[in-house]
């Protein structure tokens, strides 16, 4: 795998994105010009509470305009308005101790909380509502949904803030949630998911019945896919699990085995209960990982199901 600083200068490169100041700017870059139109908001017709006003750019719809304020000041600005939706989006962060390991300059989380902080700007930016939930073992913090931009603002806060800890319970931690949420909605959910697999598949199971979407992202690091490693390896368990002195030309095959036993019967649990199941690569760059996905989808509704 090459080093973080051989890779391409795009701005959307993880590599470059590590370098960028704040979530809020991850998420912009991310999404400005590269997954508009992918999401629609549900909900037709007239707005129902004046948002701010901004400056007029090119290809604005005309009917936006404030024409008082330009008979005014002879300044071109648009009034937004927050408007009803019944969509929600209800984004989950591992922030248990696995999600720490990185082998490229950035960290699982941090590729975690970069998707996240993208798919809440996006969201937000078409007038839905957005919420965020912190967990680890159980639920570390949480921002309920809501829309507008002191929202987004809120949720990339938490974000930021968050250091990943503690053992792993994403699906007890599914189950929790499944019960507490109050507005329906997606449900996307960002882990490595190194949790036992039937507790995994009962908390989609709530979820579905509570009438929510579960969407599952797994971020993995390039080399826990590929395990590529040499000489004597001392491996250190995140979450409290010791040490071992290993051989990785001994157990590289049988790593890559269990690991993809592990991945396919997720994605194959998924399936059954017609949920997305997502994998994602440290390495990808964020534009890529998302809009490919969203395109997909967009696809898939277009077609009908």
């Amino acid at each position: 795998m090459e080093a973080p600083s051989e890779r391409s200068g795009s701005a959307l490169d993880p590599a470059v994105l590590d370098r960028l100041e704040g979530l809020a700017l991850v998420a912009r870059t991310v999404v400005e010009g590269f997954m508009s139109g992918h999401h629609r908001s549900p909900q037709r017709g007239s707005s129902v509470e004046f948002a701010q006003h901004r400056q007029y750019v090119p290809g604005d719809e005309l009917r936006g305009i404030d024409w008082k304020i330009f008979a005014r000041s002879d300044r071109l600005v648009v009034k937004e308005f927050v408007a009803e939706t019944n969509f929600s989006c209800h984004v989950l962060v591992d922030a248990s101790e696995s999600m720490a390991f990185g082998s490229l300059g950035w960290t699982k989380f941090d590729y975690a909380r970069w998707c996240a902080a993208s798919l809440t700007h996006l969201v937000i930016r078409q007038r839905d509502a957005a919420g965020l939930v912190l967990f680890d073992e159980s639920v570390r913090d949480k921002v309920p949904p809501r829309t507008g931009l002191q929202q987004e603002s809120e949720m990339v806060n938490a974000l930021e803030q968050a250091v990943p800890k503690g053992a792993t319970g994403v699906g007890s931690v599914l189950q929790w949630v499944a019960g507490r949420l109050r507005r329906r909605g997606i449900v996307a959910v960002f882990s490595d998911f190194f949790d036992d697999e039937e507790r995994l598949v009962e908390g989609m199971r709530r979820l579905l019945y509570g009438g929510h979407e579960p969407i599952l992202f797994q971020v993995l690091d390039p080399q826990e896919l590929e395990f590529d490693y040499t000489g004597l390896l001392r491996l250190e368990g995140l979450e409290g699990s010791g040490r071992l002195l290993v051989d990785p030309n001994a157990i590289r095959e049988a790593y890559k085995q269990e690991l993809g036993k592990h991945v396919e019967r997720l994605a194959r649990a998924a399936r059954e209960l017609s949920c997305d199941f997502v994998p994602l690569s440290t390495a990808t760059p964020l534009d890529v990982a998302l809009s490919t996905y969203l395109a997909r989808r967009a696809a898939r509704a277009r077609a009908g199901g």
